[in-house]
C-alpha cells in the first residue's frame, strides 16, 4: 500500500511540473536549514574532522536535491565518495562529539531512493550499497553514536525495501502494459483479416456469376464496379493488416462497426449513466468496415473505463465525425463527483485510466492514428481518437 502511495505520488509531481519543481524546492530548504544548523553548532568548536563532516553535508545536500542538467548517477558518485572520505578522515583522526551530520545522512537516503528505482539494474546494484552503508556509517563517526546509528540502519533499511518494492511493481506494470499491447495488435489483425477474407470472397463470387451468367453492358459495368469497389477496401485493410504484422488464427466472430454503437449505448445505459451517440450524417454508408469496427472498439473500452473510475458521472458523449485529420472518435463524461466526495476526488478522477487505455493507444498507433485522454474542456474525463481517413489516409 504504501509503495503504492508513493508511486501515484510519484505521477502526480511528473504531470505538474510545478508542483515538481515546489518539491524539489522544499527539499532543498529542509536540507540547507538541517547544514546550516549543524554548521552553527560544529563551528563553536572547530576542528580539521568537524569541518570536514560539514563540507561533506554541503556536498551531499547538494547532490541530492534534482538538479536538470546534472544526471543522477554522477551525483550520486560524488556523494558515496565524499560520504565515505569524510567517514574515514574522522576515523583516522580524533573523534571529537557531535561530528556526524543528520542532513547528510538524509540526503544519502534520498539518493539511494533514486539510484534504486531509475538507475539500470548493475549500477544500482554497486551504488546502492554504498549509498545505504554510507548512510548508517555517519552516525558512526560521533563519540556516542548508539541510538542514531541504529535509527538510520532501520531507515537505510525500510528505504531500500520500499524502493525495490516500487521498482518491482513498475518493471510488471511495463510488462503488463507490452501484454496488453500485444494483445490488441493480434485482436486488430484477426478482425483485419475477417474483413479482407469477407471483402475477396465477396470479389470471387461475383466474378464467377458474372462469368456464368449473360449480362449486357450495363450489368456488366454494375458488377465490376462492385468489384472494384470491393477491391479498394481490401486492399486497404490489406495495408493495415501488414503493418500490425498479423499473428495468430483468424475468428469467425462477426466485426461490430458504427451501426453497433446505439445498441452499446442501451446496453451501458442499463447499469451507468446515460449515453448519447452523434455519428455523422452518412458516415455510417461510406466508412469502412475496418475503421467502423476500431470505433465500435474504442468506444467500448471508453465506456467501460468509466464504469470503472467515474462513478459519479452522471451522462456521457459519444461522437463519430470526420474531421481536417481523419475520422475523430470522442467519448466524453460530465464527471461530477457524488455527494460526499471530499476535495480530492477531482483529483482522483483525473488520474483514471490503465491497461483498456494502453491497448486502444496501440490500436490506434497501429493504423497509423493518435489517441488521447485526460480531463476534458467541459470538466470530466475524454477520450479522443483520431485515425486516418479520406484524402489524408495513408492506404
Amino acid at each position: 500500500m504504501t509503495a503504492e502511495i508513493l508511486d501515484r505520488y510519484a505521477r502526480l509531481l511528473d504531470r505538474h511540473p510545478a508542483r515538481r519543481t515546489a518539491a524539489h524546492l522544499l527539499l532543498a530548504a529542509v536540507l540547507v536549514l538541517l547544514v546550516t544548523v549543524e554548521g552553527l553548532t560544529l563551528a563553536r568548536q572547530p576542528t580539521g574532522p568537524r569541518a570536514a563532516v560539514w563540507t561533506a553535508g554541503i556536498l551531499c545536500c547538494l547532490c541530492a536535491v534534482p538538479w536538470a542538467r546534472l544526471p543522477l548517477t554522477p551525483r550520486a558518485w560524488l556523494a558515496a565518495g565524499v560520504s565515505w572520505a569524510a567517514t574515514l578522515y574522522v576515523f583516522v583522526s580524533a573523534r571529537p562529539q557531535i561530528v556526524w551530520g543528520m542532513g547528510e545522512a538524509i540526503a544519502l537516503l534520498v539518493l539511494l531512493t533514486g539510484v534504486l528505482l531509475r538507475l539500470p539494474a548493475r549500477r544500482a546494484a554497486v551504488l546502492g550499497p554504498l549509498l545505504a552503508l554510507a548512510c548508517v556509517a555517519a552516525p558512526v563517526r560521533d563519540a556516542s553514536p548508539g541510538r542514531f546509528t541504529l535509527l538510520f540502519s532501520a531507515l537505510a533499511a525500510v528505504v531500500s525495501a520500499f524502493s525495490l518494492l516500487l521498482r518491482a511493481q513498475q518493471a510488471q506494470r511495463v510488462r503488463d502494459v507490452a501484454a496488453v499491447r500485444a494483445a490488441e495488435r493480434l485482436e486488430l489483425a484477426r478482425e483485419l483479416h475477417d474483413l479482407v477474407a469477407h471483402h475477396v470472397t465477396g470479389i470471387v463470387v461475383q466474378a464467377r456469376a458474372a462469368s456464368f451468367t449473360a449480362v449486357g453492358a450495363d450489368a456488366a459495368a454494375g458488377t465490376f464496379g462492385r468489384i472494384a469497389d470491393a477491391g479498394d477496401e481490401a486492399l486497404g485493410a490489406m495495408r493495415r493488416l501488414v503493418r500490425v504484422l498479423r499473428e495468430g488464427e483468424a475468428r469467425t466472430v462477426p466485426v461490430a462497426g458504427l451501426a453497433e454503437l446505439r445498441e452499446l449505448a442501451e446496453t451501458f445505459t442499463v447499469t451507468g449513466p446515460p449515453v448519447t451517440v452523434h455519428v455523422e450524417r452518412g458516415l455510417q454508408e461510406r466508412l469502412p468496415a475496418d475503421l467502423a469496427a476500431t470505433a465500435h472498439h474504442i468506444v467500448r473500452e471508453a465506456l467501460t473505463n468509466v464504469r470503472k473510475h467515474a462513478s459519479g458521472a452522471t451522462a456521457v458523449r459519444v461522437g463519430v465525425r470526420v474531421v481536417e485529420g481523419g475520422l475523430e472518435v470522442r467519448v466524453a463524461d460530465d464527471g461530477r463527483q457524488p455527494a460526499g466526495s471530499g476535495p480530492g476526488a477531482g483529483e482522483r478522477h483525473g488520474e483514471r485510466g490503465g491497461f483498456g487505455l494502453a491497448g486502444l493507444e496501440e490500436r490506434a498507433t497501429a493504423l497509423g492514428g493518435t489517441l488521447t485522454a485526460g480531463p476534458g474542456t467541459e470538466g470530466g474525463w475524454e477520450v479522443r481518437a483520431v485515425l486516418p481517413y479520406g484524402q489524408g489516409a495513408a492506404g
